[in-house]
Parts: C-alpha cells; sequence; structure tokens
C-alpha cells in the first residue's frame, strides 16, 4: 500500500492532500482538533455522527506543525510530499522538524490502519486466494492459477486489484510481478505510487543489476557497508563475484544466498500459513530513566511490558520457552538478554519474573531510553510448535516474502 498510515489519514482529512504530512509520536487525540472545529463553527449541531463527517472542514491552519517540536516521538511513516525533504519512517521526529518544520503532524490511529489493512487483504482473497500476509500494509500473492491472471505479463490482474482496492477503499498501492518473491519484492518500488512494474526473467541485467545492493530484501546496513568495503555497490557487482569468495568472506549460508540473490533466484513458496516465532514489547520513554533514582517508575513500566506481552500471547494462543529483554542506553547503544525454560508460559506473573533476572545480566549505571521484553521459541498453547521460519529467513534476517507485493515503503 502507498504510504498506507498517512493515505488513511488522507481519507479522514482529505484537506491535507499534496502537503508534507508526517504521522508518528503518541496515539490519536483528537479533543483539541474537534474543539477547535466545534469552536469554528457554534452555530451546528454537534453528535457523534457528525463529527466524523465534518472532519474535512477543519482549516487546515488547526494543524499542528512540526515546527518547534521537542520530544522523543519517531515517524512511523510520511506522506510522499514529506519525503522530498527527507523525511522518512524512523526518523525522530526532532530531526524531522529540522529539515521540514511546515509539515503537518498527526499522531498514528492504529485500530484505523488495521480497519483497512482487513478491508484490502479481503478484497484480493476474493480475486486471488493464494494470499501471504506480510504486515498490516503488504502481502505477496502467488496468481499462477488465476483465471486471466497470465494476461499482459500479470498487468490486467495486477490493475484489477489495484481498482478494487481503490473503489471500495479511496487507498492506492504498488505492486511488482516477478517470477519470484526476491525480485517482486524490488518491483514494487519501482513505480510508486500507484505503479505497476513487471520484471521477467531477461530483464535482470538491465532493471536489477544497477540498482544498489541495500535495495536486496535481507541486504541490511552493515551488510551493505562491508559489501561497500570490497568495492561491491550494485546488485550486478556482487553477481559478479564467485560463489567461493562470497562465502569466505560473508559466511557459508549468507555467502550462498547472496550469490542467489544478486542472480535472481529464489524458489520460496507464497505461504499463505505461518506461525510467529516470538512475540514483543517495547517503549521509548519520554526521559532517559535511571535504574535507581527511576526506580519505581523503570519497574512499573517494566511489568505493564511483560502484561502485554503475556495478554498478546493469550488472545493468538500462544506460548513461549525463551524469555528476554531489550535495553538501549543513553548512548543509544543496545543489548539484550534471554533465558530459556524448561516449559512454555503466557503467565505475565513467570515472564516477569525470568525477564527480571535478564536484566540482572546487564550494566545499569547509564540512563536507560529504551526497554523492551521478548518472549520467544513459541508452541501453540498446549499443543505442537509453531511452524518455523524457513532456514534462510532465520540465517538472513529475512521475513516471509511472495510473489505479488504491495508495500508501503
Amino acid at each position: 500500500m502507498d504510504a498506507f498510515y498517512a493515505s488513511c489519514e488522507l481519507l479522514r482529512y482529505p484537506q491535507l492532500k499534496g502537503m508534507p504530512v508526517v504521522i508518528g509520536g503518541g496515539r490519536r487525540k483528537e479533543d483539541d482538533l474537534l474543539g477547535k472545529l466545534q469552536a469554528a463553527y457554534p452555530e451546528d449541531e454537534w453528535t457523534e455522527e457528525t463529527i466524523g463527517e465534518r472532519l474535512d472542514r477543519i482549516p487546515v491552519d488547526f494543524f499542528p506543525r512540526l515546527n518547534g517540536y521537542t520530544g522523543r516521538g519517531v515517524i512511523t511513516t510520511a506522506t510522499y510530499a514529506a519525503r522530498q525533504f527527507g523525511v522518512g519512517s524512523a526518523m525522530g521526529l526532532m530531526k524531522a522538524a529540522k529539515l521540514c518544520p511546515q509539515a503537518i503532524m498527526l499522531p498514528v490511529d492504529f485500530e484505523r490502519y488495521r480497519h483497512f489493512s482487513r478491508t484490502f487483504k479481503n478484497i484480493i482473497t476474493e480475486i486471488a486466494p493464494v494470499m501471504q500476509d506480510r504486515g498490516v500494509d503488504e502481502v505477496y500473492i502467488d496468481f499462477t492459477n488465476v483465471p486471466g491472471g497470465q494476461r499482459e505479463g500479470g498487468r490486467v490482474l495486477a490493475r484489477l486489484i489495484q481498482k478494487s482496492i481503490f473503489e471500495a477503499t479511496g487507498l492506492t498501492c504498488s505492486v511488482g510481478v516477478a517470477p519470484n518473491k526476491l525480485i517482486a519484492k524490488m518491483a514494487s518500488e519501482f513505480n510508486k505510487p500507484n505503479g505497476i512494474s513487471v520484471v521477467h526473467e531477461a530483464d535482470l541485467q538491465t532493471l536489477i543489476w544497477p540498482l544498489a545492493c541495500r535495495k536486496i530484501n535481507g541486504v541490511g546496513p552493515k551488510a551493505d557497508e562491508k559489501l561497500k568495503g570490497f568495492g561491491i555497490h550494485a546488485i550486478g557487482d556482487l553477481a559478479a563475484r564467485e560463489l567461493p569468495w562470497l562465502m569466505a568472506n560473508f559466511g557459508k549460508s549468507y555467502g550462498a544466498w547472496l550469490h542467489e540473490a544478486a542472480w535472481g533466484r529464489d524458489d520460496r513458496p507464497v505461504e499463505t500459513e505461518s506461525e510467529p516465532v516470538s512475540m514483543s514489547r517495547e517503549t521509548t520513554f519520554e526521559r532517559d530513566l535511571h535504574a535507581v533514582r527511576d526506580r519505581a517508575e523503570l519497574g512499573a513500566i517494566f511489568t505493564r511490558l511483560c502484561e502485554q506481552v503475556a495478554a498478546d500471547l493469550q488472545r493468538k494462543g500462544y506460548e513461549g520457552k525463551t524469555i528476554g529483554i531489550k535495553l538501549r542506553y543513553d548512548n543509544f547503544q543496545s543489548v539484550t538478554r534471554d533465558q530459556s525454560l524448561s516449559d512454555s508460559t503466557a503467565d505475565a506473573k513467570r515472564i516477569r519474573q525470568v525477564a527480571g533476572q535478564c536484566l540482572k545480566r546487564v550494566q545499569l549505571e547509564r540512563r536507560i531510553r529504551l526497554l523492551g521484553v521478548r518472549v520467544g521459541s513459541l508452541v501453540k498453547a498446549g499443543g505442537k510448535p509453531a511452524l518455523n521460519q524457513n532456514v534462510l529467513a532465520q540465517e538472513t534476517g529475512l521475513g516471509l516474502q511472495g510473489q505479488l507485493l504491495f508495500t508501503d515503503d
């Protein structure tokens, strides 16, 4: 989906279309905007129904701007108008305020985004049932056996899906069509927003090899820096390296995967069902906290995170045998610790106890800016172990992908 969260907000506030808008910070609080709206139209009768119908009447000047923002918030996504200023996902709002002070800032509304997520996925499965869920804003489908799916190399089906989603939601998506998941991921980004890109096997050298290695889903910042250190910048450079050299310098498994990826090879199927391997909760504090001087506040937050993870596990029917914690200090250094149990659990008190033992194994002299709790090695509650991700995903950090991709980036 194209700039999914931002696009969902623009449906609510169409007066912001074409403007730089960032979504981030805390959860939605509309009271201030609604108060201004009611003050601007005191003669109107205000009910829950009419409020929702009149949000498009809120003057643009009523919306908060990034200018002067001070806080610890992070951008979830941004409109394409904001991205032209170098603003993007995962960027701190304070940094974004320097790059684009005139940008409008909206808080997140996950309930709304989940609603539209379910809607567009239901539309897709009605057209092409073999769909792999890749999160709130993207999916992959295998359209091999969809009647008419191969017409114009998949373009006809892609246009049908785009049209159906737009008519039902008002949202646009970009589609990458390719022989496998790996190439489809890259192709989906060629013509954003609302674009369709078809890449055939014969297009590898002309369309894929000129791209930066970072465009390969599974080549992270550290691997990219290492590749650049060897003078490997483009995917074509990577393809020119021999397999033994890659395995010697990047490890047997990852080196072999890099070689296959550079040559556009990927035989992973679209998986309609997959199980999570872990669940976690984390939070970044409004101010850095000290383990001793802010012990009570940290303890309360820690307990809440454990309770939230336990609630997630119980709601989805899982238990876990590995419990871990994550800390990020005020110098942005991160540490993790975990501990394995002999039996699985989804009990908040047990998770809190074991996570607390993990905390005793880290240095707590520095102030802390982020705290997280994770439960891994999941099994179905009272049942068999959760399905493992494939070996490649475990070794490279890749998530499962698919042949036809709709993405937010």
